[in-house]
């Protein structure tokens, strides 16, 4: 005995037409930047990426309209353009909020508290993973690296860095943004939506009084190693192992080839930072 597809749950539809043009004003605009865009570069196609950018300014995600846009400018197939656009995680491909929460739950931010503020602040927006809040303000997701270890836990905004969250403090963070209170990142450039990031990313410049000036920058504790490797630390300091009592000798001093490790270098961690204290995942006043 044989059964229909119907009967088997299985609903083989229509083909997807395909995506919708822009209107012709808007799609004249896009094409003025793009074709920018295109001049960069030796190979057309080679301008995939930030083109991607570019429609994703447009509209806050990479939609089949955008998508067919950038295959009509480069020669290329839909299919080719959807390959790219479905493995970077930094293109959407549904609508999404002015403002990109990702919660570091990798190893190290995990263990300092990551996984404890992504839960917070899931329970305080009533969201899950890769979902957006009522008002259109934060889309919250997790994040496998932040590429800022140093500064665990950390939280981007629209790419942003906030290191040494606490879960209270990420609170805090995801209420401004979402009651229109001025926000600040630890360091970088000042903070934008969405949109106006991913136009950035498009490599067209960031107008805002002082957003250059202020970008770029690395925090004490990315630069240890470097001091280290141009002598500029100060002396080694030995760490005991707890419960052993401390020994008599005179300190010792490294030899410039000497390896030191993590516990011999003096550094400035969000540990030390009390203007942005790590300490337990656990709310203020516990």
């Amino acid at each position: 005995m044989t059964t229909s597809s119907s009967e088997r749950g299985v609903s083989l539809g229509m083909p997807e037409l395909p995506a919708p043009a822009y209107p012709d004003d808007v799609r004249a605009r896009l094409e003025t930047d793009a074709r920018e865009v295109i001049a960069r570069y030796p190979d057309s196609r080679s301008a995939l990426l930030p083109l991607l950018h570019l429609v994703q300014a447009e509209e806050g995600h990479v939609t089949r309209t955008g998508m067919r846009f950038c295959a009509d400018l480069l020669g290329l197939t839909t299919a080719e353009v959807t390959a790219v656009a479905t493995f970077y995680t930094m293109y959407r491909r549904r609508p999404s909020g002015d403002y990109q929460v990702g919660v570091c739950t990798n190893t190290l931010c995990a263990v300092m508290g990551g996984d404890a503020i992504f839960e917070e602040l899931q329970e305080h927006l009533g969201v899950g993973n890769g979902e957006t809040t009522d008002d259109g303000k934060v889309t919250l997701e997790h994040i496998e690296c932040n590429a800022a270890c140093d500064f665990a836990p950390v939280v981007m905004v629209n790419w942003e860095f906030f290191d040494n969250q606490t879960p209270a403090s990420a609170k805090r963070l995801v209420d401004d943004l979402r009651a229109g209170r001025p926000v600040t990142p630890t360091r970088g450039a000042p903070l934008c939506t969405f949109k106006e990031t991913a136009r950035v990313l498009a490599g067209f410049p960031d107008d805002r009084d002082g957003a250059v000036e202020s970008g770029g920058s690395a925090g004490p504790a990315s630069l240890v190693g470097l001091k280290l490797a141009k002598g500029e630390s100060a002396p080694a300091r030995v760490v005991h192992p707890r419960g052993e009592a401390a020994r008599t000798e005179a300190p010792h001093e490294p030899s410039p080839t000497e390896h030191l490790s993590s516990h011999d270098a003096p550094q400035d961690t969000s540990a030390s930072d009390p203007a942005h204290p790590a300490g337990p995942a656990a709310e203020e006043g516990e």
